[in-house]
């Protein structure tokens, strides 16, 4: 529904900017795709609310409209003594109205008593109106108004039950949008069902202003000033926000492309190896003896940090959901699996017990954890000491070796 709100929108030629609430990184890569500028996380864990003001500040600069995706549903988060992770508590923080998108599967008339509900619940954000989503039939649609016409809550939309409506996903969600075939040709075509089912002009309507409040400074240091950072399909996640602090504080990032067997510029001062899909590229990873090799020679006079993905690559093995074991850098002392598959999700607080290539040893940092991944430690953990988000202890996590850290842990703030 997001993306086809962008897109339809974008097609109407209308500058349109995204966002993404909570710790995600492959919805914000559609948002980039159907609007054409980069989108940006609202995280309630990670920044405090004027610090989120700020973000939502600096996505909507030139733009006409943002068209931001919420995560589960409105209330839905933990709440913690000092931040609160839902996507109402974002909108009360942007001061953004909330368009619900309510699902009519099994349901009619009660769809509108549930927008009732949220939209009245002590505290709630402004609700701007309720797009409803798979509506089987005219007369489905029908009962589905009926319902609305009690409330004070607009209906701004029914959404038909569309295969055009789908897009592809796999085990950490949907595929990454650079990898997922006829990207355009799927985001018109899901533009096309929205826009004929919506009231884009009423939408358009609803929007609330954006304020001036500037861009929150820097979360973490840069870890070097001239950065070699890993970008490709095996290497995708890293926050918007996290690099343009490290812009503005002056450093510089460089790309470069492990598939393509590309090492680390060897005139940058650091290197980071963000999230992705290693696992699926276990084989071509394997056999990037010049990615290797540059990655060993680069951690004898400079610093490495990986998050998850790049944890892995560099341990010693990365075995695949087949069963089949491939060399990595041999970096760091673990060995990673996917054959036997196991969750490990949520939000972390860390104590980093080592230096890493932005923070000293003693400095904390709010994150998330997120991966499938079964890990065997050849020496134990001793990178940093972890919380979840209530602060429940968890065991010590991550490793460092010389100049190289590394750990699931993706860090926010």
């Amino acid at each position: 529904m997001t993306l086809g709100l962008q897109r339809a929108f974008a097609r109407r030629g209308v500058t349109i900017a995204g966002a993404k609430c909570g710790p995600d990184y492959i919805d914000p890569a559609f948002h980039a795709a159907a609007t054409g500028r980069a989108s940006v996380n609202l995280d309630g864990f990670g920044f405090d609310p004027p610090a989120l003001a700020g973000l939502a500040a600096a996505a909507a600069r030139g733009a006409g409209l943002v068209v931001g995706e919420g995560a589960m549903g409105l209330y839905d988060g933990l709440t913690t003594p000092d931040r609160t992770t839902s996507t109402a508590a974002v909108a009360l923080a942007t001061g953004w109205p909330v368009l619900l998108v309510l699902d009519a599967a099994g349901a009619a008339q009660t769809v509108a008593a549930v927008a009732h509900g949220l939209a009245h619940l002590p505290g709630a954000p402004r609700i701007a109106g309720a797009i409803v989503n798979r509506v089987a039939s005219h007369r489905h649609r029908r009962m589905v108004e009926a319902g609305f016409a009690d409330t004070d809550v607009p209906l701004l939309g029914t959404i038909p039950v569309d295969d055009r409506m789908a897009l592809p996903s796999r085990h950490l969600g949907l595929v990454q949008a650079n990898e997922t075939a006829d990207l355009d040709r799927r985001l018109d075509a899901i533009a096309d069902v929205v826009a004929d089912g919506c009231d884009l002009h009423a939408i358009r309507a609803a929007a609330g202003p954006t304020g001036s409040i500037p861009a929150p400074a820097a979360t973490i240091g840069p870890p070097g000033q001239r950065i070699a950072l890993a970008h490709d399909a095996a290497f995708a996640f890293i926050y918007p926000h996290l690099l343009d602090g490290w812009r503005r504080v002056g450093a510089e990032i460089v790309a470069f492309s492990p598939l393509a067997d590309q090492a680390p510029p060897a005139d940058c001062d650091a290197c980071w190896l963000p999230g992705g899909y290693p696992e699926l590229h276990a084989p071509r990873l394997a056999a990037a003896t010049r990615f290797l090799g540059g990655l060993r020679r680069f951690a004898d006079r400079a610093s490495i940090h990986g998050e998850c993905g790049g944890y892995m690559v560099l341990g010693r093995s990365l075995t695949d959901a087949e069963g089949a074991v491939h060399a990595m850098a041999g970096l760091l002392p673990a060995d990673f699996s996917f054959a036997t598959r196991k969750l490990h999700l949520g939000y972390r607080r860390v104590r980093w017990r080592r230096p890493v290539p932005f923070a000293p040893t003693g400095s904390e940092a709010r994150g998330h954890e997120y991966h499938h991944c079964t890990v065997t430690l050849l020496s134990p953990a001793d990178l940093a000491d972890v919380t979840d988000g209530e602060g429940a202890p968890l065991p010590v996590a991550g490793h460092s070796a010389g100049r190289v850290t590394g750990s699931f842990f993706h860090v926010i703030s």
